[in-house]
């Protein structure tokens, strides 16, 4: 019976159609599923890649921050409808904005366990490898998102306007 009931909840936190976002609902019952996928990511990579529980801790913990307070509660997308635009917008321009010391090794780590969570649903079959590849790829981007962090903590008279359009939240 608990074989059961376990395929039965991965088969639903894996349905893209459950993290639709209409209404402020929606958004309670999408951020409670996020957080049972997280869970079955954290586990996934502590049994199947032989992460150490410190590091598989601080990779859900990274894709926890970008899935749930970036996708769901900010943007108030589905977290199955990525892009390398998103990924960009997201290092580039809100966490910047949105955390009260923004820091490479922070943001670094979000995007480790972003990135890993991506190739973990390729496996699971919800999104292509191309996407997980390209999503791969924007979260590499390590030189520019320091070069926007120095850059604004290096802001100086009217420079944030200039700052926020050369990576503008869309």
């Amino acid at each position: 019976m608990t074989s059961t009931k376990t395929k039965s909840t991965q088969i639903d936190l894996f349905d893209q159609k459950k993290y639709r976002l209409e209404t402020p609902e929606d958004e309670v019952r999408v951020d409670q599923l996020c957080k049972q996928l997280l869970q079955e990511y954290h586990q996934y990579l502590l049994n199947n890649k032989e992460f150490s529980p410190l590091e598989a801790g601080s990779m859900a913990s990274g894709a926890d921050y970008y899935l749930r307070d970036f996708m769901i509660d900010n943007r108030r997308t589905n977290i199955f409808q990525v892009s390398p635009e998103l990924i960009q917008n997201f290092a580039g321009n809100w966490y910047i904005l949105n955390t009260l010391e923004p820091n490479m090794v922070e943001l670094e780590s979000i995007l480790t366990g972003t990135s890993h969570f991506y190739r973990f649903c390729v496996e699971k079959h919800v999104i292509s490898s191309t996407t997980a590849e390209n999503i791969d790829q924007a979260c590499s981007r390590l030189d520019y998102y320091r070069q926007r962090i120095e850059s604004f903590h290096n802001l100086t008279g009217d420079g944030f306007t200039a700052w926020k359009s050369a990576c503008p939240l869309q």
